[in-house]
């Protein structure tokens, strides 16, 4: 069954120098980072902080081009992880029938965002995602280091 997920933050993996985003369960403490591209970043970064763009973005354009078109986004699922790559769903309502469209996980997390749409991953997903000699001191860790970041203020999602 999926988990509803939320955008907890932005970070940059100080090991590769690149963008992560990390996902986490509404309810519960599963969390899924996943590694995402420049310009993935800055379109996730762009719609949690409600900045608004002289011009579309890429995915402003494609929410409206959905929109024209007659559809809605009802959700976005990451639902495989294979050979260190995910897989996302966008699933558009058009009519009485919805399509589920591949998409990178990150472009749909953007897309998302700005069509206020709920993101899931599915079970398997963060199956997939825990590493086989992960101890519970290391996992206590990550979750210690996710509790103190939540705890640093106000705001909901951390931004790096």
């Amino acid at each position: 069954m999926p988990v509803l997920v939320h955008v907890f933050g932005l970070i940059t993996d100080e090991e590769t120098k690149t963008p992560v985003v990390i996902l986490r369960a509404v309810e519960g403490e599963e969390t899924l980072p996943i590694q995402i591209g420049i310009a993935e970043a800055t379109a996730i970064l762009v719609a949690l902080q409600g900045t608004s763009m002289p011009r579309p973005m890429t995915h402003d354009l494609l929410a409206a081009v959905i929109q024209t078109l007659g559809g809605r986004l009802e959700k976005v699922e990451v639902v495989d992880l294979r050979e260190g790559t995910f897989y996302g769903v966008l699933h558009v309502r058009r009519g009485r029938g919805v399509v589920q469209i591949d998409s990178r996980p990150s472009d749909a997390i953007a897309l998302a965002l700005r069509a206020k749409a709920p993101i899931y991953v599915a079970d398997a997903v963060f199956q997939k995602a825990q590493p086989s000699d992960v101890t519970e001191a290391s996992r206590q860790h990550w979750m210690s280091f996710l509790h103190a970041l939540e705890s640093l203020g106000e705001k909901k999602d951390l931004v790096d």
